[in-house]
């Protein structure tokens, strides 16, 4: 099975981290956000990666190269100008002949994505939307769906008196291609707000599936601290460095001076950075 990485974004709101840095490689404990979907992948079982770029795509490029460090093969596929979370995919249709999944390169997951893939296939979906529930979702597209998870309803970043749920999409899919005839090529081109609406009119199977585990869109400043914290307190299943002591963590990069080793240790309300002089 084949996955597409969504990673052509220009991070506006993370500015100015994103200014000279494209968002996937902005780092989550010494290590780019995209990596750990890339690892998320990998654990799947899913090894053949094509990753959408835009906005400083080359430094992408330069940090993970073909991918055979992480043991996944990575294909490139660039956009001249912005085409969009859908547009982006239709860009490379030609290299999607089976159900692929979709993921973003700047989000912190751990969901089972095989799980997803079985629910897809039982369901008949041409399209499955992974979704989870959150305490705010102004921020994000919300979902109503009827008892056999067919999406009935979906509106993307609601004002506070138009919230039917607090379900929202997590912008992780599984996609049949067929859904790309559906779409014209070289357009800018959107899946919550083009795709999922011609769908939902034209009574086509579109499925939400409830994920369990962790997810952050590490969209903002809050998110992005958030996230780390949330790392350090092991809320998310990820790979970190050595744990030298409960809640101590050495990166296997540190160098100690003078007998002193920098350690980054968490607690519930802050991170903790110390380095001998």
């Amino acid at each position: 099975m084949k996955a597409v990485i969504l990673a052509g974004g220009r991070g506006t709101r993370l500015h100015p981290f994103t200014r000279r840095m494209p968002k996937p490689l902005v780092p989550l404990l010494n290590k780019p956000v995209m990596e750990y979907s890339i690892e998320l992948l990998k654990k799947h079982g899913i090894s053949d990666i094509i990753v959408t770029l835009q906005y400083l795509g080359d430094k992408i490029v330069d940090y993970f190269g073909d991918g055979s460090r992480w043991g996944v093969n990575l294909t490139y596929v660039f956009e001249d100008l912005p085409l969009g979370t859908a547009g982006s995919v239709k860009n490379a249709e030609s290299l999607l002949d089976e159900p692929f999944i979709v993921i973003s390169g700047d989000a912190l997951t751990d969901f089972d994505l095989i799980d997803g893939l079985v629910f897809h296939l039982q369901n008949r979906s041409i399209f499955t939307v992974f979704m989870k529930e959150v305490r705010n979702p102004a921020k994000f597209g919300i979902i109503k769906t009827g008892p056999d998870g067919k999406i009935m309803r979906f509106l993307e970043k609601p004002q506070k008196d138009q919230e039917f749920s607090r379900v929202v999409n997590t912008g992780i899919y599984i996609v049949d291609p067929v859904v790309l005839c559906l779409m014209e090529k070289n357009r800018e081109y959107d899946f919550s707000k083009g795709l999922f609406p011609k769908l939902i009119e034209n009574n086509m199977a579109l499925y939400g599936f409830k994920a369990k585990g962790y997810w952050k869109d590490i969209g903002s400043h809050e998110d992005y601290r958030q996230a780390q914290y949330d790392m350090l307190e092991r809320k998310v299943q990820v790979s970190l460095e050595e744990e030298a002591q409960p809640k101590l963590w050495v990166s296997s990069h540190v160098r100690s001076f003078r007998g002193q080793s920098a350690y980054v240790k968490s607690s519930k309300s802050k991170s903790l950075v110390k380095a001998g002089s």
